[in-house]
C-alpha cells in the first residue's frame, strides 16, 4: 500500500483514511453521511408538517359536516271539507208607516186696516181673541195633541231604529282553486330551502317532524290568522309561523271565478341530516 500525501485542504475523512484503503464501504459512507442526514431531515419535517396540516385540514372538514343541516320541505294537498252552507240574512223589517197629523182648529188671523183720520167714525173694537196657532185661513179639525212617531217594537224606550250591520266577509275552508304560493309547490320548496332555519334547541335536542301551519289568505294574498295546529316544540313552531308570515303574497283562492278569503293549511318538515 502506497502511502498518501495530505494536503491543506485535507477533509477529516482525508485523515482518517490517510493510508488506508479508501475503496472499503466506510470511506464511501462517511462521504455521503452529510448529505443523507440533511436529505433526512428536510424529508422527515416536511412529513411532519405535511401531517399536521392533513389533521387539521380533517379535522375542519368534520366540524363543518357536523354543523351541516338539511332541512326538507314537503308539500301535500290536504282535501277540504265541503263548504258550509251560506246563511241567509232575513231581510231588515219595513219601517214604520208614518202617523196622520190630525188638523189642528185655527183661526185665521186679519192684518189691520190703514183709513185716513177723516174716514174714522168711531174707534174699531180690538179683534176678538186668537186662540190656537195663527194660519192664513180658518180650518176646523180635531183637537188633539200630536204625538211623534216611535218605534212599535221599543218597549217604553223612544229610540231610533239601526240599520242590520254589513255581514263581515265569508272565510271559506274549501273553494274550487286553493290559494296557492307564487310559482307552486316547487316554488314554496325552493323558498323554504332559502328561508327556514332550524332552530339550535331542536339541534341538540335531535329533534324532527312536521309542524302544521294554518292561516288566511284574503282576498289581496295578504296572510293572517297565522296558528299551529300540530306542533313540535323546541322552537320549530315559532319557526315556522316566522317563515310563513315573512312571505311574500300568495294567489288567493277563488270560488266561482271570484277571488275569496280562504283558509289554507300547510305542513314544513324540520329533518336533521345523518
Amino acid at each position: 500500500m502506497s502511502q498518501q500525501v495530505i494536503s491543506q485542504n485535507a477533509t477529516l475523512d482525508d485523515i482518517i483514511f490517510k493510508d488506508k484503503n479508501r475503496e472499503f464501504g466506510a470511506f464511501f459512507l462517511r462521504t455521503t453521511y452529510p448529505k443523507v442526514i440533511k436529505r433526512s431531515v428536510i424529508l422527515g419535517s416536511s412529513l411532519f408538517v405535511g401531517a399536521l396540516l392533513l389533521a387539521a385540514f380533517w379535522k375542519q372538514i368534520t366540524a363543518e359536516n357536523k354543523d351541516k343541516v338539511e332541512v326538507v320541505a314537503e308539500t301535500m294537498d290536504i282535501k277540504q271539507p265541503p263548504p258550509a252552507k251560506k246563511v241567509e240574512l232575513p231581510p231588515p223589517p219595513p219601517p214604520p208607516p208614518p202617523k196622520e197629523i190630525p188638523k189642528v182648529t185655527t183661526t185665521k188671523f186679519l192684518p189691520p186696516e190703514i183709513k185716513h183720520d177723516e174716514e174714522v167714525t168711531k174707534p174699531e173694537p180690538p179683534p176678538e181673541e186668537v186662540k190656537g196657532n195663527t194660519a192664513n185661513e180658518t180650518v176646523k179639525g180635531v183637537d188633539e195633541s200630536y204625538e211623534a212617531p216611535v218605534d212599535p217594537d221599543a218597549k217604553g224606550q223612544e229610540t231610533p231604529v239601526e240599520p242590520p250591520k254589513p255581514v263581515e266577509e265569508e272565510i271559506f275552508t274549501a273553494v274550487e282553486q286553493n290559494a296557492e304560493f307564487p310559482g307552486g309547490i316547487a316554488a314554496f320548496a325552493r323558498y323554504l330551502g332559502r328561508s327556514l332555519k332550524y332552530p339550535a334547541a331542536a339541534q341538540r335536542a335531535n329533534v324532527q317532524g312536521k309542524v302544521y301551519v294554518q292561516f288566511v289568505v284574503n282576498t289581496d294574498g295578504s296572510i293572517q290568522d297565522v296558528q299551529v295546529i300540530k306542533s313540535v316544540g323546541f322552537g320549530c313552531d315559532e319557526e315556522a309561523i316566522r317563515v310563513i308570515k315573512s312571505g311574500p303574497r300568495w294567489n288567493p283562492g277563488k270560488q266561482s271565478g271570484r277571488a275569496v278569503r280562504s283558509r289554507f293549511t300547510q305542513p314544513i318538515t324540520f329533518q336533521l341530516s345523518e
